[in-house]
């Protein structure tokens, strides 16, 4: 008898989604799912497609051999995005200079800035083209996590303001032509603007349809993780995107040996939470596997692994009394120098970033106990207030002593700064309002404020940092980083905002008599010189540190090495690893198998890094909550000498 198999694995689907939290297995589940879509439907062609910037698809495929109607692409991003500029620069700047006072030197300086959102319009412009134009039938995507997949489902609504933008740079074009020249047609430009409205119409439609597409959840069943789906599942059904279905991956099966015992216990209770929370139709779990599923013969039985959640009898789980290990960990460090001002901890997502910054926070809290000391998170799937038990929020909450901590809420300080200007241009503009060319000005200048260059959001939360450093409210920041490819975006960054500052202040300085916007000018000046006092710091080994986070997997081995590499280029010291989640000694034979799996893993660490140190932490149940994580410090970190 054929096991029951999901309904997404259906080859009539056009997108098939994959996302939730990093490091769940949202790789693994879209590489499965796309080798048996491709091989069940050999007439058709389908593309599996990376939209998450630290890309591991190919990591995940290892020696498949793939069906020949499957492709599979690693999208970058940048490349992508400027070849849709580079075709449409003609056309974009000549809407331009039709709708504003710019010159031309002034217009090419605006092109040469990317567009805001440039991973999420990258992906979009792919999906819309490959299906537009019938390269394939369907597109399995592995997305980034859940904080920026939601960017990514938005995005035809930020690409719209876009859109509105370039409509208003042509509306005064519109007006002379139609009551000067009589001409009423569309031009060509105006054609242009209708055609990438279309396009996005087009997209939304296929994203809200569920006949054509299907988005699916996927987390592992720990506290975090169900948090966070839970949250995504209610956004995804607030954006009317269909989702039905929701995986749990790597899955204790019931067993006598103690350490899975306690582990499967935990996990049927926070699963049985999880279909509470959300409701889902259909709940799939998938067994944790002896082998790490990679390559072929892995991936082509993973679905097989998958079984229909059914909850235990009764009203709740009913939780078997298997003691929680005490904490093991094998080389503690001492903790960070008083000297320290930045510590950042990043790695790919779900390996235990925020639990190891909230333990060190409290650690170094302890320890210097004259510091004022802030916690504070920028991914944009805060998991601050799960792990401390504590509700934080935009401004710094009290955890403990000397230690506060919040959750920096990127978009809204960007709407913050952009309303600031906006009334500083209708300050400008009110006395002249009656005017015929500042009808038109106003809202062209109106919808342009709306762009930014990608990633100024997650600029502005950490040069936030930099702020309250200025105003010497805090003398530590312990920071809980977004997952390894937005994070090495964050901090390639600095080069790209600097540009389009400089830009910024070029225009103001020569439009100085016509465009008045003295307090723009100076938000403009203090993000530049935050900007700069905050890259003075990353580059500065004694006042800044990086701590990578990382697991015994070969794609977070990959991951990681990225992240290490990304440090290098851009001056950033990282003298430390935490290897996390280690499996500990058992006489089980699922445990030996993954202990040894991983034993490998770490060896490679150890011969890719041996100028790191390295901290090897064991699993040992969820740390979270004060009393825990403290314990959690207190063998992490050494007494120092």
């Amino acid at each position: 008898m054929q096991p029951l198999m999901p309904g997404f694995l259906d080859h009539t689907l056009q997108l098939l989604l994959f996302g939730g939290k990093g490091g769940v297995g949202k790789t693994t589940c879209a590489a499965a799912a796309a080798i048996r879509i491709a091989r069940s439907a050999p007439g058709k062609a389908f593309r599996l497609l990376s939209a998450d910037p630290a890309h591991s698809l190919w990591d995940s495929l290892a020696d498949c051999t793939l069906p020949g109607n499957l492709t599979v692409v690693e999208l970058d991003a940048r490349q992508r995005a400027d070849a849709f500029l580079a075709a449409e620069r003609g056309r974009l700047r000549e809407i331009a200079v039709a709708g504003t006072f710019l010159d031309e030197a002034d217009i090419d300086q605006l092109l040469s800035l990317s567009l805001p959102g440039l991973d999420e319009l990258a992906v979009f412009l792919e999906i819309s083209d490959l299906l537009e134009h019938g390269v394939c039938d369907g597109i399995v995507v592995d997305t980034a996590p859940s904080g920026h997949t939601l960017e990514l489902l938005t995005m035809p609504r930020n690409l719209r303001m876009w859109v509105a933008a370039l409509d208003a740079l042509l509306a005064k074009r519109r007006y002379m032509q139609r009551v000067f020249q009589r001409q009423t047609a569309n031009d060509p430009l105006e054609q242009l603007v209708s055609r990438w409205s279309t396009s996005l119409d087009r997209i939304e439609t296929l994203l809200r349809d569920p006949a054509r597409c299907c988005f699916v959840p996927v987390t592992t069943a720990e506290a975090l993780g169900v948090r966070e789906t839970a949250g995504l599942w209610k956004q995804l059904r607030k954006l009317q995107v269909p989702v039905s279905d929701l995986v749990v991956n790597q899955v204790h099966a019931a067993s006598s040996c103690q350490t899975c015992s306690r582990d499967h216990n935990a996990e049927q209770e926070q699963i049985a939470r999880l279909r509470a929370m959300t409701g889902a139709g259909r709940l799939w779990t998938v067994e944790l596997l002896e082998e790490e599923v990679r390559g072929e013969r892995m991936l082509a039985g993973f679905w097989g692994h998958a079984q229909i959640f059914v909850a235990p009898s009764g009203s709740k789980t009913k939780t078997l009394a298997v003691p929680v290990p005490e904490g093991r960990v094998e080389r503690p460090v001492e903790p960070p120098s008083a000297q320290v001002q930045l510590l950042l901890f990043s790695g790919k997502g779900g390996v235990g970033k925020t639990t190891l910054a909230c333990a060190t926070a409290l650690r170094m809290a302890r320890d210097f106990p004259q510091k004022r000391i802030l916690l504070l998170s920028t991914d944009p799937a805060h998991s601050l207030s799960a792990c401390l038990r504590i509700g934080i929020g935009r401004h710094p909450s009290p955890v403990c002593g000397n230690l506060a901590a919040m959750e920096i809420d990127a978009c809204a300080a960007l709407n913050v700064f952009r309303r600031e200007c906006e009334n500083d241009l209708g300050e400008w503009l009110d006395p002249h309002d009656g005017e015929f060319e500042v009808a038109f000005d106003r809202a062209a200048l109106e919808k342009v404020l709306q762009l930014a260059p990608p990633g100024i959001e997650e600029l502005m939360a950490l040069t936030s940092v930099v702020d309250l450093l200025a105003r010497d409210r805090y003398d530590l920041f312990v920071v809980d980083s977004a997952s390894t490819g937005h994070f090495i975006r964050l901090l390639e960054l600095p080069r790209l905002i600097e540009h389009w500052l400089k830009m910024f202040f070029g225009l103001l300085l020569k439009y100085k008599n016509l465009l008045r916007l003295p307090r723009f000018a100076d938000r403009l000046i203090a993000l530049s010189k935050n900007l700069k006092t905050f890259r003075r710091i990353l580059a500065d080994s004694a006042r800044c540190a990086l701590y990578a986070v990382s697991i015994p997997t070969q794609m977070a081995f990959e991951e990681t090495r990225d992240l290490l590499a990304a440090c290098g280029r851009i001056g950033i010291a990282a003298p430390l690893i935490f290897l996390n989640r280690l499996t500990p000694p058992a006489d089980c034979r699922l445990c030996s198998a993954v202990r040894d799996r991983e034993a490998a893993v770490a060896s490679g660490f150890a011969e890719t890094f041996p100028d790191r140190r390295m901290v090897f932490v064991y699993r040992q149940g969820e740390p979270a909550g004060l009393d825990r994580l403290a314990c959690l410090a207190g063998i992490l970190y050494r007494t120092p000498v």
